[in-house]
């Protein structure tokens, strides 16, 4: 389907293009296939439209009279969805995106939000991919918002000693997704980047100052990201130091229980060697007295380690 945006946004056929009008379409990757010809896309653009990409930084092409990319789009508040994938074709005053797997129509909704969304008067192609960008980040920041809160939670629960036995598989869960947005960033810039430097003079330089705002807009995003996944990386490392302080603890309280009754080793095996010539050893009392001196010594050590601190 395309659509003409002039002094409203129509519904056109493919012979209904005005140049001088801004025109933008959605199409299926077997629609494309019939219309490049049309408008001069090379069968390498075609064939790369036809199949999802699957890395995110799949680079910019530009061509004489057009730039192709693709983009994976991601939603931050499901991370376990498959990702929308689909293809940008720009040319003087037309956009074309090309639908290469948009499962829930999500992101043919926000290109038709897009076109519509711009006031009609003094709308350019750099307006309507702005905004076309623009919703595809929408609610990223109160992504990164709730990020921060659920960091600042884990942090706490480190320094209380309420972490689960999962914690470092929540960390890697955290930092797993904080790289996804790190990428899809820096795919978002590799376009703006692209289209700002206007090698092939598609775009107009005035109207230019949109692409940099929304690169500005996408720089921030990213930098507040690496931000969040640098403090994942400080609170795994506290939570590390936290189990071996734990451990040490733990290790030190068996030196001090050790320390206190190996003197009653020392004492069984000096009564254990059994000297016909032991005083002790005929004397009525002297099981008793074992004891008693066993109770005294670790008494007094247990004594001594309290005014120690050693617990």
């Amino acid at each position: 389907m395309f659509y003409q945006i002039g002094t409203q946004v129509e519904q056109i056929e493919l012979n209904q293009i005005d140049e001088n009008l801004i025109t933008a379409g959605y199409v299926s990757a077997e629609e494309l296939l019939k219309i490049a010809p049309q408008f001069g896309f090379s069968h390498t653009t075609v064939e790369a439209c036809r199949v999802a990409n699957k890395n995110f930084r799949s680079g910019v092409d530009v061509f004489d009279d057009y730039t192709f990319t693709e983009l994976r789009i991601i939603d931050p508040f499901d991370f376990q969805a498959e990702e929308d994938c689909v293809s940008l074709l720009i040319k003087k005053n037309m956009i074309i995106v090309v639908d290469v797997t948009d499962r829930d129509g999500s992101t043919k909704n926000k290109f038709l939000s897009a076109i519509h969304k711009r006031h009609l008067k003094g709308v350019t192609l750099e307006k309507v991919l702005y905004t076309f960008i623009d919703l595809l980040t929408a609610g990223n920041s109160q992504y990164i918002e709730n990020t921060g809160i659920q960091i600042t939670e884990l942090e706490e629960d480190v320094f209380k000693g309420n972490t689960e036995d999962d914690f470092n598989l929540d960390l890697l869960q955290l930092k797993r997704e904080l790289l996804t947005m790190h990428n899809y960033y820096e795919q978002l810039l590799d376009i703006t980047e692209a289209i700002e430097e206007n090698e092939n003079d598609i775009f107009e330089s005035d109207d230019l100052r949109y692409i940099s705002n929304m690169h500005n807009k996408i720089q921030r995003l990213k930098e507040d990201v690496d931000s969040l996944n640098s403090l994942v990386v400080h609170l795994q490392d506290a939570y590390s130091a936290t189990l071996d302080l734990s451990l040490n603890h733990t290790m030190k309280r068996f030196t001090v229980i050790t320390s206190i009754f190996f003197p009653l080793t020392l004492i069984v095996g000096w009564y254990g060697m059994n000297f016909d010539s032991m005083p002790e050893f005929h004397w009525r009392f002297g099981y008793l007295f074992v004891i008693a001196l066993s109770i005294l010594v670790v008494t007094v050590l247990a004594i001594i380690g309290k005014k120690k601190k050693w617990f």
